[in-house]
């Protein structure tokens, strides 16, 4: 195989404005199919594609899914149905590359880690910022030993995202609460339904491949609903989770999306070992910092890492999330190829959303502690066989 034939399914700002575009222009893929339930998004997405006469438009995912023009679905579908969809996917013949999160139950992450490995077929999550340049540098810190044992690991996503939280379900726009009187008929969208901590893939996903490790227990705790910022937003201001991965160290992980927030600077993170620290910039105006404590520093001293990596080819540049979009999808093209799952595997997106799953349990009952199962086969379970 030298060509993989693409159906998109979800046509909302990501799939419109960076996956058709970049699919488009990536040796390897070519679009044969565009989905989604709102038709007047079909023609925004046909645009975008080099001949559109050649590309079929489908309303329901399951026509795509039976398409023997598709080879692999880019699952861009944005709905609590995420892991379920990527799963009946699998089960249909097809490869998936999907938006994050993986999927929004415990349940869904089961079927589709038991999907991939009775298919065979290459599963990617399509997560960015575990390509990014400083986490590179952190996880060469860490695994060389000069950050010690990491004690603490902070994330967190705090995007002001309001005027994605409705849409019209005729024309597919998304507009803000305040257009809602103007917009009577307008939805809420996933971004509003689901619970904020889920949205941690972007957090969870970097950290545990700086720390080489896995989330084993998590405790969660929310502020209340609606949203105390915007009443008319039905979902919390803000959700922490507290975990503790297999090798002893805490996360805290944080996520807010109807909290005001300055823009530009939504993610952060932090590391905290017995060696040393490295923090990322709080504002737009700041740097990276590290200390390391066998080098005669006596306060953290400013580096200059960045999302965009160093060793970055002219492709990469400009992809998007700090040119690490690129690398999402020549990773899922070069394992569809090769008949073999992507380094950033099953598992490993599994890991990335069933800890946030958890998380929100865990607030909803009281912010009990929580037990985060390991999707790997092992004496236990058979790959194929269900838990």
């Amino acid at each position: 195989m030298d060509e993989i034939r693409v159906g998109v399914v979800g046509l909302g700002p990501r799939a419109l404005g960076t996956w058709i575009p970049l699919l488009a222009r990536i040796p390897g893929y070519r679009i044969t199919a565009v989905c989604d339930r709102i038709e007047a998004l079909h023609q925004a997405a046909l645009s975008r594609v080099g001949d559109p006469t050649s590309v079929h438009a489908y309303s329901d995912y399951d026509d795509v899914f039976q398409d023997p023009t598709v080879d692999a679905v880019a699952l861009t579908i944005r709905s609590r149905d995420q892991g379920r969809l990527a799963a009946r996917a699998l089960e249909a013949g097809k490869h998936v590359h999907a938006e994050v999160p993986a999927a929004y139950s415990v349940d869904d992450c089961w079927r589709l880690v038991l999907a991939v490995e009775r298919s065979g077929l290459t599963y990617q999550l399509a997560e960015q910022t575990r390509y990014w340049g400083f986490v590179d540098a952190w996880r060469g810190l860490v695994s060389s030993g000069r950050l010690g044992h990491v004690t603490l690991a902070e994330g967190q996503y705090f995007h002001h995202y309001t005027e994605g939280m409705f849409q019209d379900p005729r024309s597919g726009e998304l507009m803000g609460p305040d257009s809602i009187p103007d917009h009577p008929d307008a939805v809420p969208t996933w971004a509003q339904q689901m619970p904020p901590i889920h949205y941690l893939p972007h957090e969870l996903s970097p950290m545990l491949r700086i720390l080489d490790d896995r989330v084993t227990e998590v405790v969660g705790m929310s502020t209340g609903s609606p949203s105390a910022a915007n009443p008319r937003i039905a979902q919390a201001d803000m959700q922490v989770a507290l975990m503790r991965t297999g090798k002893g160290t805490i996360l805290r992980m944080a996520a807010s999306f109807a909290q005001p927030h300055p823009p530009g600077n939504w993610h952060w993170y932090q590391l905290i070992g017995t060696g040393g620290r490295v923090e990322w910039s709080r504002t737009n105006r700041d740097r990276p910092k590290v200390w390391l404590a066998d080098a005669q520093m006596h306060d953290l001293a400013e580096v200059d890492w960045r999302y965009e990596r160093t060793d970055a080819p002219v492709e990469a540049r400009g992809s998007g999330h700090g040119d690490a979009d690129y690398y999402t999808h020549i990773s899922f093209r070069d394992a569809v190829f090769a008949g073999r799952q992507p380094p950033f595997d099953i598992y490993q997106a599994v890991d990335t959303a069933a800890p946030a799953v958890l998380a929100a349990q865990s607030m909803a009952a009281g912010s009990g502690l929580l037990e985060v199962p390991d999707f790997r086969p092992g004496p236990a379970r058979a790959v194929g066989q269900a838990p």
